[in-house]
């Protein structure tokens, strides 16, 4: 019999979703969220490609000298030629022209687009004009994949909304800004970030500031569907909820199909636009799994709307120190990754081509099953290729280190960031775990606002589990080293998550290692969240006893998973890291310039002698797991 957590049994799984949506912040503005789920499959004018950038160092662009809206010589968004303005009136002043700025194209990095601006942290103007013809009853949406880290919107020279959060998506509503023929948008975004935001300036990978993911205008109509989730639940049903958008969105009827599968999903939306519904799932049902990563055409139909999705169907719960894929025991096999193309100069340009790049590395050369998109949401280009592939994943928000856990602004922010992340992704069946927080200092004002943040995660998605990766420590149990895992957040969690350095930022001998001992009184699935040392691709030390050679990497491999095979209660891993990233913190002149060098692959896809370790070792687990007792 499942016992499925306490936390996920006062989840009722009776749910609704307007219950689910209250939990979502509007913007700082005031502005109610829209959420455009699967927005990536509607049809819609894409507007990446060229733009004009023009740095604004001072924020001249967002504010004048003493306060108040900026003069018009500074205004990046203003609705007018300059040039011409200057050509027409010698007297005209202005300190700035985007439209005769540097063109670079997006999505991408601004590190990557001129070599002065490798480490620019601050506000970047973007701008380009594009064509647009618009129809009667249409409403025109504007939505962005990603831009890092503050945004400021503005079509046609006004101001249309603000998004704070580098890595979830964000839509506006422009239809009343828009016009036939000819429109400018200007997009400025900000980079730096205080020790209020999320993540705080500290870390330990690439800013990326500019426009990373793609832009798009989509047209939809006057009342469209705005959310829909669409997922099996523990109770043997298929369950269908959502929320339409739009003056005629009360008491609208809703149909959902499964194409394949006989499935009665019909609904009428409540008062406020949002709809439920379930029905038996099928006997010919085939659920997502890695081995077969099943995925159905799902449409769902309002009014003149329909929109499309693949989805697959699977169930995940814990079992006491269990986690169960399906009602079966699986131990995960993973990776970590972050969002960076393989290459010698990244700029976080996630595409289909670079996703499957990274992801079957992780499937096909280490034979794994499971990656942590570490430290931030990733672009849903990754997690459309994890489900089509068959990877399951651990996704999470930037909660990272030294975060203002006793600022409310901080809270409210991560809060939308986890709600933006959630609702974005939670029809893709290859994520199985969602985390609040990385290495967190534990403190009362932590405490609270982890445990928010996993009450959101089960108010917004009771289908998976939650975790963090926690800090432990090290004390003398009957003369032995051991390794303590008692965070006090670990109630609130289904999974427990520890990241393992020991004999990298520790003084143990390797060959120390597997005679270290962990405990936890708890009774509750663990997972390395992360693990790994250092190597420079290429260096090699034969005595294997110098950081940073390919043979220290590669003992430490051995002698860790040799640890791990005796550590009670866990249940799977995802090693730090896939492949080098880039880190500004990394600075030693000989192995890192700028680069952590932690990947079993270098940055341009050499693998190290540990990448043959780990994929030997999964190899022989996804034959006969482990199952370590204590």
């Amino acid at each position: 019999m499942w016992k499925v957590v306490a936390g996920l049994i006062a989840g009722s799984m009776a749910l609704c979703a307007a219950q689910a949506q209250e939990v979502v912040p509007a913007a700082r503005d005031g502005t109610p969220p829209i959420t455009l789920v699967a927005a990536d499959m509607r049809a819609g004018q894409d507007l990446s490609g060229p733009w004009h950038r023009g740095i604004d160092p001072y924020r001249d662009g967002l504010a004048g000298f003493h306060g108040g809206d900026p003069g018009l010589s500074s205004r990046r968004y203003a609705d007018l030629d300059i040039a011409a303005t200057e050509r027409n009136d010698g007297g005209a002043l202005f300190e700035q022209d985007l439209a005769r700025g540097p063109v670079v194209t997006l999505p991408s990095s601004w590190l990557t687009e001129a070599p002065e601006l490798r480490h620019y942290q601050g506000l970047v103007w973007y701008q380009r004009h594009f064509d647009t013809a618009k129809q009667p009853g249409k409403r025109y949406l504007l939505r962005f994949g990603a831009a890092n880290y503050a945004a400021y919107v503005y079509v046609n020279g006004a101001k249309v909304g603000e998004h704070r959060g580098g890595f979830t998506p964000f839509t506006f509503d422009v239809t009343d800004r828009l016009r036939d023929g000819d429109n400018q948008i200007t997009v400025g975004v900000d980079s730096q970030r205080s020790d209020a935001d999320v993540p705080p300036p500290v870390t330990d990978w690439e800013t990326y500031g500019g426009i990373t993911r793609e832009i798009r205008l989509i047209a939809v109509p006057a009342t469209f569907i705005d959310d829909a989730w669409v997922r099996l639940e523990r109770d043997g049903n298929i369950h269908a909820s959502g929320r339409l958008e739009g003056a005629q969105a009360a008491g609208m009827a809703v149909k959902v199909t499964i194409a394949g599968l006989s499935v009665p999903l019909s609904a009428r939306s409540d008062a406020s636009g949002h709809w439920e519904a379930s029905a038996p799932v099928p006997a010919n049902l085939e659920r997502w799994s890695p081995e077969r990563p099943r995925l159905y055409d799902v449409t769902v139909a309002a009014g003149e709307d329909r929109l499309t999705d693949r989805i697959g169907f699977r169930t995940v719960a814990v079992d006491g120190d269990r986690i169960l894929l399906n009602g079966k025991p699986i131990f995960l096999r993973g990776i970590s990754i972050h969002e960076e193309e393989f290459g010698a100069d990244p700029t976080r340009a996630i595409t289909p081509a670079a996703a499957r790049a990274l992801l079957t590395e992780a499937k096909e050369g280490l034979n794994g099953n499971f990656v942590r998109l570490a430290h931030y949401p990733h672009s849903e280009v990754m997690t459309r290729m994890a489900d089509r592939l068959g990877l399951l994943v651990w996704s999470e928000i930037p909660v990272y280190w030294r975060v203002a856990f006793d600022n409310p602004a901080t809270l409210a922010d991560a809060r939308t960031m986890l709600a933006e992340n959630i609702r974005r992704d939670r029809n893709r069946a290859a994520i199985i775990l969602w985390s609040v927080g990385n290495e967190t200092p534990v403190s009362d004002a932590r405490n609270h606002f982890l445990r928010t943040l996993a009450g959101d995660v089960r108010r917004l998605d009771d289908t998976r589990l939650v975790t963090a990766a926690l800090l432990s420590h090290r004390e003398k149990r009957g003369g032995a080293d051991t390794v303590v895992i008692d965070d006090p957040l670990i109630p609130a969690l289904d999974v427990m998550a520890v990241n393992a350095y020991n004999g990298w930022y520790s003084d143990d001998r390797l060959a120390d290692l597997p005679a270290l001992r962990w405990t936890s009184a708890y009774d509750k699935p663990l997972i390395f969240s992360e693990l790994g040392a250092g190597a420079k691709a290429g260096y090699h030390d034969p005595a294997g006893t110098h950081k940073f050679s390919e043979e220290f990497q590669a003992e430490y491999y051995r002698q860790t998973l040799k640890m791990a095979e005796k550590v009670p209660h866990l249940r799977g891993m995802s090693p730090w890291i896939l492949k080098d990233f880039r880190s500004p913190r990394r600075q030693h002149p000989v192995y890192q310039q700028g680069w952590n060098r932690k990947g079993l692959e270098s940055e341009t896809g050499q693998r190290k002698q540990a990448f043959s370790v780990l994929a030997d070792q999964y190899r022989r687990w996804a034959e006969a797991p482990p199952d370590p007792v204590e």
